[in-house]
């Protein structure tokens, strides 16, 4: 039976830019990476080198580790470098793309008919199955294990976040295919979580095989580390597996048409932006050839793959990000400010009633990337507890991190969270504790300790 859970905690962040409900195609782009260093705890191992052709599906790198995991191209060409940063660390596969895509076949197949283990052969043969996650410690999902559950986020409340419902539309079979493939791996329940007030036209709603449940509140509600704390918490020794609505689609196209088919639509928002969108494009982009003259302007601008709450800076020559279904362009704060933070603050958003803008609770903000302040000792204000619909302690959780106390770590909610679910904690902290980067260092101390 459905849940509608009210969440009071949390913080929307208004910011101008928000896309249109208008399609348009990415053109010129020629250029497509997948890069090693969007996935957590992966020791790459090189299957290609610069000038081998490879098609869409064609395998370019696999886990050290675990070789059955496998990362593939996600369009045809030739393979145009391969860059590597400090110790020869690989970073990226850059493929230079054909005019038209042609792709490995894997073989169309009805996944009513398959078993769990030709299913998961199929997804880790395809380059797909690092799509699947799995918490505790937001690493890709082992093939080996089976989740006690596996959890499906249909909404995004980040700033500026696209509208899924929009963005998939037309990919109804792709996602009811997506979703059996899912419940095939899963001896248990597959939840989809939406917004309450969902109608039940929607194309989330009509889907089968899941369990339905509805959230309402601010942001973070949208975070699925969020929803599996209220409807099937994490304790230790719990496995539960999460996946990207998108990326539910992109599984479901592999079973119906035999291809890894990396399509995708993003959303281009911000303030920067002079007409933030929709763009059809294909997982791995160059960031140039999507804000290809869609900037105000050229100088003091940062881009971002991602939302602005845990998205990375990027350059114009870099690309998308894996698991990225939009690229946000804010200014860059580098200019100097007049009398800073003494300035009546008509314009400034804050958590708190420190600026008159509180008297405009709807007003829209073009917030920039200045941090206002430098890091400092934590101040305890309770600000983490009320944007954080948790039942963790925050600031203690962050200190036994900082203090390598494993056992405070999971006696303090540890296996439960991701970096992004604390990104808001990090949003309003006074003391600009960099709160997501000592989240990343728990789990790898987890990790490599626990193992």
């Amino acid at each position: 039976m459905s849940k509608v859970i009210k969440l009071k905690k949390g913080l929307d962040i208004k910011l101008k830019g928000e896309a249109e409900k208008t399609v348009a195609s990415v053109e010129g782009c020629n250029l497509y990476a997948v890069k090693p260093t969007d996935f957590r705890a992966l020791t790459p191992k090189l299957m290609v080198k610069a000038g081998n052709e490879v098609k869409a599906g064609d395998v370019l790198f696999s886990d050290k580790y675990r070789p059955e995991v496998q990362f593939t191209a996600p369009v045809s060409g030739i393979v145009d470098t391969v860059n590597r940063g400090e110790r020869r660390k690989l970073l990226e596969i850059v493929i230079k793309a054909d005019a038209e895509i042609s792709y490995k076949d894997f073989g169309k197949a009805d996944v009513n008919k398959l078993n769990r283990e030709e299913i998961i052969s199929k997804l880790l043969e395809s380059g797909i199955w690092p799509m699947i996650k799995q918490r505790p410690y937001d690493v890709i999902a082992n093939p080996e294990t089976t989740p006690k559950a596996i959890f499906i986020s249909g909404f995004d409340s980040a700033p500026l976040a696209p509208d899924f419902e929009f963005a998939l539309q037309g990919e109804e079979e792709a996602l009811q295919t997506g979703i059996d493939c899912l419940k095939k791996l899963c001896n248990k329940k597959v939840y989809l979580n939406l917004r309450e007030g969902t109608p039940s036209h929607s194309i989330f709603a009509k889907l089968k095989n899941v369990e339905i449940n509805y959230f309402s509140g601010p942001h973070p509600a949208g975070n699925v580390g969020i929803q599996i704390h209220h409807l099937d918490p994490i304790n230790k020794g719990d496995i539960v597996w999460v996946v990207n609505i998108m990326d539910v689609a992109i599984i479901g196209r592999l079973f119906l048409t035999g291809h890894f088919d990396a399509r995708k639509i993003i959303a281009l928002v911000g303030s920067e932006v002079k007409k933030p969108a929709y763009y059809k494009t294909i997982l791995g982009a160059n960031i140039g050839c999507i804000v290809n003259n869609k900037l105000k302007n050229q100088v003091h601008q940062r881009i971002i793959s991602g939302n602005v709450l845990t998205g990375y800076k990027v350059s114009p020559e870099s690309f998308l990000g894996y698991y990225n279904n939009m690229v946000t362009v804010i200014p860059e704060g580098d200019e100097y400010e007049f009398l800073g933070w003494a300035t009546p603050g008509f314009n400034k958003f804050s958590m708190s009633k420190t600026f008159p803008s509180f008297l405009f609770p709807n007003k829209k903000y073009a917030l920039n990337a200045n941090y206002h302040g430098e890091e400092r000792a934590f101040v305890v204000t309770g600000q983490y507890e009320k944007v954080l619909p948790m039942d963790i302690l925050p600031v203690y959780l962050l200190k036994a991190v900082l203090a390598e106390d494993l056992d405070k770590m999971e006696q303090l909610g540890m296996y439960e969270i991701a970096p992004e679910d604390l990104a808001l904690c990090e949003f309003v902290c006074t003391s600009k504790t960099p709160v997501q980067q000592i989240v990343e260092q728990g789990i790898e101390l987890m990790m490599k300790e626990l193992s």
